[in-house]
């Protein structure tokens, strides 16, 4: 489609259907199309709804920030200008990163008492974008968008009072541009330079072609990213956007600048406030890299700006070896330790990085201490690649590898202080077996203001907290895990009828708690919560029920099974009032999204909870129960390659399976007219989609929202996909509905946001897949939202997506007349 007719119109919509055609059978445009649409009352009230403010407990637990938060932004707002450069999206105006939503107003909650009081001070209509509470609890800076910058503001929190803390602008470009240095005191800021020289021009009049080129090589791969530069004049602009100089305030507002102007991508200050660690941007960019794959130098500073040391040189990272599991070669991941003053650590790659390499170690875990003269120190060898790290003394680091391959992941307790003492391996489990999840450690914020690992008074035991995947569903519970035994003890478990999970302890042994419970009709609310005894929990909110018009809407989670024995499972909800044995089949909306398994015992696991508040968000199928209709929510779409074979290898037949098997149990169920169900899901959810339509007629129409449906578009890897099409050119074709749109029989609706930003979903694929459509005489619609990315996020954009859907499921399934003779047969 010509960029220049997208700016032309509002909102283009294209449509091929009879109800477009002519007498003489012209395909003629809509009058009304190019004009944002209102979906009916019941749905306009559910995007309307008031919204529920962000809860965040102080660390202290003694005090919560509730920050109130508006309605949805409008197009205006959405539409204001963007630059997209290396993979980031930049606001020019404000020098930060698009954001959409933002707080206007704050109040604080006291936990002892439940009191809350409203904050005073705020501009009129703020936008608070970040928010961080200072370690001891008494202050919480956060950043207020204006025009022309991002300022930096404080609460107090015993006035419960804001102001300003400084004039001079944060360069929120890459990150919040603010964090609390070694303590309450200071803040640690990324401020926009003093005296920049103005924004390099725009040239009107090229210099010359821009020009790709490669010498050969090594085969290497990378994924299909948007937001590549594409001139000089690109490098240029995201050199001036990014330029910084660091600084620290104090909570007085006396500001410090220190150093030079650097072309910055991150600063990391050491926990004690005494050292930064810079990354900056080395030259020449790549038009095919994003930003964070760039040269980059690595240098230490201390507080006043002097480099102390170059750290490490890092190239271009534009030649990676194949494989998820793959990374470059050298150094990487640099870091503080949170539990000392600085020690810096990082990884190094071993084997080249390659994981087609035979290799008994893949990486190096190593530290180095301040003053940094003495060599670094090896922390550990992983036989698998590292995950992560979180640091709590000297006697106590926990370390996960992982490997991609095999979907194995392991955690090791580590000594970082003692010398040659042996890793003791903790936990290890497949990453798809959620079942054995064993939880997350909690962490706290400790002298140094940073977190790291919290333990139990005599720093035996640590606490996991964790979501409790079971074959009942999720029952989120609080562990105490001993180091030595090596065995966990309940000390919570979320209880039916609600959804109930720990969100902060408060005390050292972890017997009382701050929760988040709700239930299918209970919005979610915080409680105290102590874990001996008989108490009642104490409620802390209450906050009201947005939708009380969809209350007594049923959700249960079923189980079944495909035709190859694999276990599914689905949740099924059902309008307020509905009883099928007295009213009957209801039209059903499906909304899916396939995923990968190298197990069935993994593929079968159940996941979500039955006692989850019935959050009815916009973006979600179950607006549709206001409608009437009966939806089935993440139906198991499991692609399964076991062993040595691959999941995409068997794509088609296995996806076939999961959505007859879904379909025959609502069928069977009585919550669905076998001949009204569509299908229909987000992303690689809109990719099934359009597979399905093509290769079964299970479904009287489909939804497609922002998908792909092209894979030779993205041939070096899709989703969990990485070999490339040459590797697995048979594959790349039979996923690609493309190549089988003359098979799509029943009506699709695609939608797809203009300034699409995720890696592979380009609004050429869905451009194309309609004219493919179009041109095969198919029923098919295309809606282009103007300005909006991956997610959509304006109010008129939300309203147009519902409209479409409404109107294209009661055109197609709700009112679709019989076929003569009865449907085709569901396989093709």
């Amino acid at each position: 489609m010509p960029s220049n007719l997208r700016r032309l119109t509002p909102l283009l919509l294209l449509i091929a259907s009879p109800l477009c055609l002519s007498a003489n059978g012209v395909r003629t445009v809509n009058p009304n199309d190019g004009i944002y649409k209102m979906p009916p009352p019941e749905l306009q009230a559910i995007v309307d709804a008031p919204r529920g403010p962000n809860f965040k407990l102080g660390p202290q637990r003694k005090t919560a920030l509730l920050m109130s938060l508006p309605g949805l932004p409008g197009i205006a707002e959405v539409a204001q200008p963007e630059l997209r450069l290396a993979g980031l999206r930049i606001n020019p105006r404000t020098r930060a990163a698009s954001q959409f939503e933002f707080g206007n107003g704050l109040s604080i909650l006291d936990v002892a008492t439940g009191k809350t009081i409203a904050v005073s001070g705020l501009p009129k209509n703020p936008r608070i974008a970040d928010t961080a509470w200072s370690p001891d609890e008494q202050w919480v800076a956060f950043s207020c968008w204006v025009e022309g910058g991002v300022e930096l503001w404080l609460l107090d929190v015993k006035k419960a009072r804001v102001h300003r803390l400084i004039a001079d602008k944060l360069n929120a470009t890459t990150n919040p541009g603010f964090e609390w240095s070694a303590g309450s005191e200071q803040l640690f800021v990324h401020l926009l330079p003093l005296r920049q020289k103005p924004l390099p021009p725009t040239p009107y009049i090229p210099d010359g072609p821009n020009t790709l080129e490669t010498k050969g090589g090594k085969i290497t791969q990378n994924r299909t990213y948007p937001d590549m530069l594409r001139t000089p004049a690109d490098s240029a602009l995201l050199d001036w956007e990014l330029q910084t100089q660091l600084g620290f305030v104090n909570t007085k507002g006396e500001l410090h600048r220190l150093g030079s102007i650097l072309t910055l991508s991150k600063a990391q200050v050491s926990p004690d406030g005494k050292m930064i660690l810079t990354t900056q941007l080395r030259r020449p960019y790549s038009t095919m890299l994003p930003m964070e794959r760039f040269g980059q130098i690595i240098e230490l500073w201390d507080r006043q700006g002097k480099k102390i040391k170059t750290v490490a040189e890092r190239p271009m990272r534009e030649r990676l070896p194949t494989g998820s599991d793959a990374v470059q070669q050298g150094p990487r991941d640099f870091g503080w330790r949170t539990d000392k003053p600085a020690t810096l650590y990082w990884l190094e790659a071993q084997a080249g990085g390659d994981p087609e390499v035979n290799a008994k170690v893949r990486d190096l875990l190593v530290q180095q201490p301040a003053p940094f003269d003495a060599p670094p120190q090896k922390l550990m060898e992983l036989a698998w690649r590292f995950s992560s790290v979180q640091w709590g003394n000297d006697g106590l680091a926990l370390v996960t590898e992982s490997w991609w391959k095999t979907r194995d992941t392991r955690t090791w307790r580590i000594h970082p202080g003692v010398a040659d003492a042996k890793p003791e391996l903790l936990f290890s489990r497949k990453t798809e077996d959620q079942y054995a999840n064993q939880g997350n450690p909690v962490v706290e914020l400790n002298q140094f203001g940073v977190p790291a690992l919290k333990t139990t008074p005599d720093e035996k035991a640590i606490f996991l907290a964790g979501v409790g995947a079971s074959p009942e569903g999720d029952r989120p519970f609080l562990d105490r895990y001993d180091l030595t035994t090596k065995q966990s003890v309940h000390l919570f478990r979320s209880q039916a009828p609600y959804y109930e999970h720990v969100v902060g302890l408060l005390n050292d042994k972890g017997s009382s708690v701050i929760t988040s419970r709700e239930s299918s009709d209970e919005r979610p609310n915080y409680f105290v919560r102590e874990l001996t005894g008989n108490e009642a929990p104490r409620a802390l909110t209450n906050f009201a029920t947005p939708l009380p018009q969809l209350k007594g809407i049923k959700k249960q989670q079923i189980r079944y099974a495909r035709a190859d024995g694999v276990e599914l499972s689905a949740t099924l909800y059902l309008p307020a009032g509905y009883e099928p044995k007295r009213d009957g089949p209801r039209p059903m909306l499906m909304w899916a999204y396939p995923r990968e398994f190298k197990t069935a015992d993994a593929a079968a696991q159940v996941s979500g909870s039955a006692y989850k508040y019935n959050r009815i968000a916009y973006n979600s199928p179950m607006v549709m129960l206001a409608r009437g209709y009966t939806v089935l929510d993440g139906p198991g779409m499991p692609i399964i390659g076991e062993g040595k074979k691959e999941p995409n290898d068997t794509y088609i037949e296995q996806l076939k399976m999961d959505a007859e098997a879904a379909v025959d149990e609502v069928v069977r169920l009585g919550v669905a007219d076998r001949h009204r169900i569509a299908i229909g899901g987000h992303s690689y959810g809109a990719f099934m989609t359009a597979n399905l339509l093509a290769h079964t007629r299970l479904f009287r129409a489909g939804i497609a929202r922002s998908g792909a449906y092209n894979r030779t578009l993205t041939p070096f890897g899709f989703q969990s996909e990485d070999r490339n099409f040459w590797q697995a050119e048979k594959v790349y074709q039979d996923m690609s509905p493309f190549n089988f749109a003359n098979q799509i029989k029943d009506p699709l609706l695609m939608i797809h946001g203009e300034q699409d930003n995720n890696t592979g979903t380009f609004p050429l694929q869905s451009e194309r897949m309609y004219q493919a459509l179009q041109g095969l005489g198919a029923v098919t619609r295309l809606v282009m939202l103007p300005n909006e990315s991956h997610s959509y996020r304006a109010r008129e954009s939300i309203m147009q997506m519902l409209w479409e859907q409404d109107r294209w499921l009661d055109m197609y399934v709700k009112n679709a007349k019989p076929e003569v003779g009865g449907r085709e047969d569901s396989n093709r």
